[in-house]
Parts: structure tokens; sequence; C-alpha cells
């Protein structure tokens, strides 16, 4: 069922719209194919509700350097816009005045040791304690884990297992995150290779490595980066996150309750899934519990219809979450995207599921439109028409918070896309993206309201990588970059010279608001005559291959600036890093800015890419917004 916009569209506050300057290399929009079910120009755009978030406790952290601690700790989305801090150690404080420049404070010469809260300070009156630092002692923190015991697939391969992506919640309702982390086995699969694979395993942790749980997802589910895709999130509002992702016969849930048929084995000769039930479960964040399974939508059906006849295409799974109401979250579970692509949002509420839309590309209403064939390897979330509800941002097409399409610009698949402020002299978001198909730009910038390209690259070569962000303060906005460009690209596609020397990810780490570059297992400064190293991780890990991803990158404890979570080599600890550099820049806790919220929360979406706000961050940039928000 489609449901009509709940609210009135009423006009929001608009920035100036400037004309962008693209370089002579880079072709201008009207050359681009023609664009589908676009808004009008000056539709009007409501003014968004108050959304729901986490209720979260202060996050202090304490970073030990070779001088002392760095103390950070979070402004919450529910604390005044003037609240001050007080930093104690030990009950005295240590702070002559007041902190309110920024939300971190180093203290000189302190030891490791030192044990820290924090005090806000709500018109001119101290508040109470937070929470007790998590103590950085030697530059990261370690979260212990536990390997599942490896096995044997039925043609005889022996595998073990690897720690692999992860996300957060608060699964008990405490205030503090916890991780879900997907185990992964060594002979885990892409969808165009046959063969078995040993199961996947999903883990509840808590920040002190208590397990709370083990979810096996059993036999009939197969492992690689494109078949299990979890959510984590507060989906029905009771202040404790849910993890949902698709289950089959066999899954056993975190209290050893079997979903489906426990003998049921649908593996044919080539490791492949093909037949049998295929389910969507909720589970309870705390205990592990199946607490609601539907069937899974869209089912697969006839597997050649998807693009081949061996599996490879009906099994691309894409998940996220979305404010399709603009103020509560639902979630966004998807198949398809080389030709057919299948959308369907769910809610849980009052613990079940009720699906609130399904989109399909090769739907009779959306026949020669040119939805199909339109899907990345993962996807994006954001309120890109500004109506105060979020779209689904698949690749080169977007649906609307209504399940309908919202536009299609026929610019084909590809492997990466980042939406967000790109460009602060527009109007609006903005949206880059790489192509894999050699007969399109190699890269483009789009309105992503509309998907007009704004400026594009040349064709030739499956263009595998792309990022854009602020990682250069010389030039305004956000520079884009890709594998199979030459150049790092202004905001507007102008040439500004070397390219940056990694295009996987990126992380605000250090003082200033540029972004930083994470590859691998490292953080490097971007400069035009060469990068600078700033933290290579200690006896870590990368996951995914090429793609070098983390398991986790984003703003999870202390100040805005964001923490890279490494699995260490052994597999027996995620490895925690959070930023030793003091900066004097204040910006709400990036958790509470709900775009980017979901953008953690679809990191681990197939093709691993990093959040982005729904404002600009970066050199120059305005005093960052405060977020409109309701907490349980």
């Amino acid at each position: 069922m489609q449901h009509p916009h709940p609210h009135p569209r009423t006009p929001r506050r608009r920035r100036s719209r400037s004309t962008p300057v693209a370089a002579a290399a880079v072709a201008v929009a009207a050359v681009v194919a023609p664009l589908v079910g676009v808004l009008p120009a000056g539709t009007a755009e409501a003014a968004a509700p108050a959304r729901q978030a986490e209720r979260l406790d202060r996050g202090v952290v304490s970073v030990h350097t070779g001088s002392g601690n760095l103390v950070s700790w979070r402004w919450l989305g529910t604390d005044p816009d003037n609240v001050a801090f007080n930093v104690y150690r030990g009950g005295t404080k240590v702070n002559a005045t007041p902190v309110t420049g920024s939300t971190n404070y180093f203290h000189s010469g302190a030891p490791n040791s030192a044990d820290y809260t924090v005090r806000a300070v709500v018109g001119g009156v101290e508040q109470g304690d937070s929470v007790h630092a998590v103590q950085f002692r030697t530059g990261y923190r370690d979260v212990p884990i536990s390997p599942p015991a490896g096995g044997r697939t039925p043609d005889g391969v022996s595998y073990t297992y690897e720690a692999n992506d992860a996300s957060v919640g608060d699964l008990d309702g405490d205030g503090a995150l916890d991780f879900v982390l997907k185990w992964q086995p060594t002979n885990a699969k892409d969808n165009s290779q046959s063969g078995y694979t040993g199961n996947t395993v999903i883990d509840g942790v808590k920040l002190d490595g208590t397990r709370l749980w083990r979810v096996d997802l059993g036999r009939n589910i197969r492992s690689g980066a494109h078949y299990t895709q979890f959510q984590v999130y507060d989906y029905d509002g009771d202040g404790k996150a849910e993890v949902a992702m698709k289950t089959a016969d066999g899954t056993v849930d975190g209290t050893g309750k079997v979903i489906g048929s426990g003998s049921a084995d649908h593996r044919n000769s080539g490791g492949y899934v093909l037949a049998g039930p295929e389910y969507l479960t909720m589970f309870n964040g705390r205990t592990g519990a199946a607490m609601g399974t539907v069937d899974y939508v869209p089912a697969r059906g006839n597997v050649a219809s998807w693009g081949d006849g061996y599996g490879n295409r009906v099994d691309r799974f894409l998940a996220g979450t979305a404010y399709l109401d603009g103020t509560r979250p639902s979630l966004i579970m998807a198949r398809g995207y080389y030709t057919r692509s299948v959308i369907a949002a769910w809610d849980w509420r009052d613990g079940r599921f009720t699906r609130r839309w399904t989109f399909d590309s090769s739907a009779s209403a959306n026949a020669g439109k040119g939805y199909d064939g339109q899907g990345n390897h993962s996807l994006s979330v954001a309120d890109v028409d500004g109506d105060g509800r979020d779209e689904v941002v698949y690749g080169a097409m977007t649906v609307d918070d209504n399940g309908t399409g919202l536009w299609t610009n026929r610019l084909g698949h590809g492997d990466a896309g980042h939406v967000g402020d790109l460009n602060p002299a527009r109007a609006g978001l903005e949206y880059f993206k790489v192509s894999e198909d050699t007969s399109k730009p190699g890269s483009w910038m789009a309105d992503a309201r509309t998907g007009q390209v704004l400026w594009q690259t040349a064709t030739g070569g499956d263009n595998g990588r792309g990022v854009s962000a602020d990682v250069y303060a010389g030039s305004a906005g956000a520079e884009s970059w890709s594998a199979t460009d030459t150049t790092l690209r202004s905001a507007t596609g102008a040439s500004l010279g070397r390219e940056p020397s990694s295009v996987n990810f990126v992380s605000w780490w250090d003082g200033d608001t540029t972004r930083e570059l994470l590859d691998g297992t490292r953080i490097d400064k971007y400069g035009t005559g060469g990068d600078t190293r700033l933290l290579t991780g200690a006896s870590v890990s990368s996951n995914n291959g090429s793609k070098s991803t983390p398991a986790l990158s984003g703003d999870i404890l202390g100040d805005w600036r964001e923490e890279v979570v490494w699995r260490t080599s052994d597999n027996r600890a995620l490895r925690i890093y959070s930023t030793p550099h003091r900066t004097d820049t204040r910006i709400t806790t990036l958790l509470h800015d709900t775009m980017y919220r979901v953008g953690l929360a679809w990191q681990n979406t197939a093709y691993n890419q990093p959040p982005h706000p729904g404002f600009h961050i970066g050199a120059g940039m305005r005093t960052a917004p405060r977020p409109v928000i309701t907490t349980p």
C-alpha cells in the first residue's frame, strides 16, 4: 500500500543558489540522458518535524598521549544551545572556566589511568556527573570477541572465521552504544563465484566485550558481501535497538530457537541457495530472540528474471533505514540492481511488521521509465526533496518517501555513491557517483532532488572507486575523485590537481573540519604535494578484500569526530581508535543528525560507504545546525 504524504507542504528556508562553473574537461549537464520523474521547479518544501533519535549518555572518552589525556564528550541534540561543561578527575574539577567553544579538554600531565566525568552547566547551574570516561590508555581500546568454531563444507573444504562488518546501537537501553558484529567464514563467496560457504554468524557485544547473544543464520543463507545486510536501529521507539536481517530455514536465534525447518538444506551442487523459503526477521537487541518473522519481499520467483540463471543477480541484497514519515524510522530491504530492482519498506511497531510500500522497477506503473538496472552496490538515505521525509537513493535513481519513483537519469549501475551537502553554495543536497558501465560517464555530480547532472567526467572504463568529501581546505565544499579519473575535482567539477593517495573511505580525525583519508589500516591527511600519515593501526586488518574497509567508522564516542574500528589480525578483538587531537570546533554529536545516523546504519551494506551528515562540515563552514529530535 502506498501512503499519501502525511504533512502539508510548506516552504522551508533555502540557501541562495549559485551557478556552478565546470572545468573545460568536464561535460555540462545538458548532454546527459533525459530525466524521469523530476519535481517541477519551485515545488514547495515542508519544515521537518522532530525525529525520533537515541537517548544517549555523554559518551566520554579519555585518549592518552605522551603529554596527557584528551577528554572529549557528546554535545547531545537534547542539550541547550548554550550549554557549557566542566571536566572532573576523581571528583576534582580540572578546568579553570567552563568549556563552551568545544566538547573536548586536554588535561596535561595526567596519567593514562586518570578517571574522568563531565558535568553539563545549564543556565549557570551545574548538573550531575556523566558516565565515567572510556579509557584509551594506549591510543586504542579493545573490545574482546570470540570467533565461532570453524567447520568443513560438504565438498571437504575447511574454513575458520574472520570478524567482518560491524554496526552499533543501544541494544539494552542503558544509553551506551553496543556492537553488532558479522562473522564471515574464510570461504565466503562473491555471488558470481560458485562453491559452498560456511554459515554467517552475528553477535551482539557490549563495549566491555560481554557477548549478549549469537545468531547463526544457518546453511541456507550463503556467506558473502552481497547476502547479509543487517540493520541495527530502534524502530519501535522503546529506547532499545532492534536488529533486522534476512533469514531462512535453519537460522538459530540468540535464545537457541530455530526459524523454519532446522533439517532443511536448500543448497544446490554449486553452493547456491535458489529454493526454499526466505524470511525477514526482527531480533531483540538485548536477547537476540526472533520477535517477528515474515516472508522476505520480494521473493526470488524465477531466478532467471533477475538477469542470469545460475544465482548471481537474484541474490544481490541491500538494506537501510529511513524516516519515511518524517518522524519515525522504517526498515528498507531490497533485492536486485543490475536489472530489476525491488525495494520494500517495513514498519516495526507494537511487536509486528507492517509493510508500508513496495517499489518494483519492473512493475507496470514503472514500465519504460528507466528504473531497471540503475542500482548501486550500496544505497544512501536522505531527504533529497526537502519535505521532511527521507528518500532512498539507490544509484542512478531515487525512490520517494511514499514508494514511487522520484527520478532516474538512466546513468546505470555503479560501485560507490555519496549524498550530502557537497556544494554548500547550492541549495539542497548533491549526489556524487561512479559508473561501472563503460558507455556512461566515469563519474558525475547531480542535484540529489532531481538527478540533474551538474558535471561529469569522461566515459570509458569500469570506475570501481569514488569518494566525495571536503579533504582540501583550498577549495570550497567537497572534493571528488575516483579510480579512473586523473585529478581531484572541486565541488563544481574543476581540476584541483593531485588526487589523494586512496579512494576508499574518509574520516574526521584531526582538529580541523576537513575530512581525512581512511584506507586499509591507516589514516592520512591530504596535501597537494603529498599525503601525511596520521595513524597506522597496530596489529589490525581491514575487511572485504580490495575495498580495504574497517569493521566500522563513524562518530560512536566522544565529540563529533569519528572513531575507526578494525578487527585485530588474530580476530580476538575489535580495536577502536579515537582521535588524540584537540579541536576548537563544537558540533552536536553526529549520532543525533538522523541522515548521518542512518548512514552509519547502512554502512555495512554490500560495498561499504562512509556516512555523511545532512549539512556541510568542512573548511569555512557555517555554524553547524542543531538537530530537531525527540528521544525515548
